[in-house]
């Protein structure tokens, strides 16, 4: 035996089912750190860089704790470590170096948040030509979360 189900309870069905999925606006927000700015000062082979980060720190238990510059094949070049969160303070600039580049090795800026990792907005550039913005996938020399060094627990 057949059953049959009319129209209305069908789309009544369909209705209800579409509203128990999340919307769009409902997804949660990525926690991600993201380079704002990358300023260069110094000479060849002692570079001193000063990079904005914005990110969404909330205190110890999640923060932007370093950034880092890394060779287009993935070597870790310089990383600054920071030592607590700057929830009250964004975006932020923290500078490092020296960083041992010429003025045309292009390299890329990126920061790392913790606990989520990298995959927030990096730069891309090179000391004698500026930086920019630029698409970088988060699994890119993902290796590098595990070497040294590595921020102390977090002060605050």
């Amino acid at each position: 035996m057949r059953t049959i189900v009319p129209i209305p309870c069908v789309l009544a069905l369909l209705v209800a089912a579409c509203r128990a999925l999340p919307a769009a606006d409902d997804a949660a927000p990525e926690i991600l750190a993201d380079v704002v700015s990358v300023r260069v000062e110094g000479e060849a082979g002692a570079y001193r860089f000063a990079v904005g980060i914005a990110s969404p720190d909330q205190g110890c238990e999640q923060y932007a704790d370093w950034w880092e510059v890394v060779s287009p094949d993935g070597e870790l070049i310089h990383r600054r470590v920071l030592r607590h969160s700057h929830a009250g303070e964004q975006p932020f600039v923290r500078s490092g170096g020296p960083i041992p580049l010429a003025a045309g090795d292009v390299v890329w800026v990126r920061a790392h948040m913790h606990p989520t990792g990298y995959g927030g907005r990096a730069f891309r550039g090179s000391a004698g030509g500026g930086f920019h913005p630029a698409e970088l996938p988060a699994s890119f020399a993902a290796e590098l979360e595990t070497a040294p060094p590595q921020p102390p627990p977090c002060a605050w």
